[in-house]
């Protein structure tokens, strides 16, 4: 390793402090990256478990809006379409996990109309609305998780790669500046007192 610092003791008490914060910022760090890790984890059984209800919705949905078309007919089911209409709001919103905050995107769905007395169609037209509704619902819950999901994953590799640089190079780096600094000081103190020691023993030399 090749030390490209002067050995004083100055120097060495400032690479013992720069150890001494980069060891409690590493500290601190893994925590993080644990803590983070975590709850990427729990975020990852949360998108599982959406994901199986997803699945459920779209088994219920399809099946209901087939029937839908094969009692009600394709323009009757364009009819009620076209009378049907939804404004979805996109608004951003800011979530903490692990003590950090992710900025996401949430959809707010309109509150649900059944038209079935309104328009004097038939219950499954209803029954379509409501489970396409649940599915739609289930979805955006999806989106909005996702983009934690993705996010948190970032900050966890950066938290990685902190956590990596501290370890593998300026906690070692430091390690061995403040050994070869103490080495070159411990011998310069040897050869000191070798020195003072010679310099003792000739003047009781010339005072005998």
């Amino acid at each position: 390793m090749n030390i490209n610092i002067a050995p004083t003791k100055s120097n060495l008490l400032i690479t013992k402090e720069q150890l001494a914060v980069s060891t409690n910022g590493y500290e601190l760090l893994e925590e993080k990256r644990e803590i983070l890790v975590r709850e990427l984890m729990r975020l990852v059984e949360q998108v599982k478990i959406l994901e199986d209800e997803i699945q459920q919705a779209i088994d219920l949905a399809y099946p209901a809006f087939k029937r839908m078309l094969m009692i009600d007919g394709a323009d009757q089911v364009e009819r009620i379409a076209h009378a049907i209409h939804y404004d979805f709001d996109m608004v951003e919103k800011v979530v903490v996990v692990g003590g950090m905050q992710f900025e996401t995107i949430e959809v707010e769905l309109p509150k649900k109309e059944l038209f079935y007395s309104a328009l004097g169609t038939y219950a499954n037209t209803d029954d379509v609305i409501v489970k396409f509704f649940n599915l739609l619902t289930l979805l955006t819950q999806m989106a909005s998780i996702r983009t934690i999901v993705w996010r948190l994953a970032e900050e966890v590799k950066r938290t990685q790669r902190r956590v990596n640089a501290l370890d593998k190079m300026i906690i070692p780096q430091a390690t061995e500046t403040i050994k070869y600094i103490e080495s070159v000081l411990e011998e310069r103190e040897r050869e000191n007192v070798f020195v003072l020691k010679a310099l003792k023993k000739k003047q009781n030399a010339g005072r005998s």
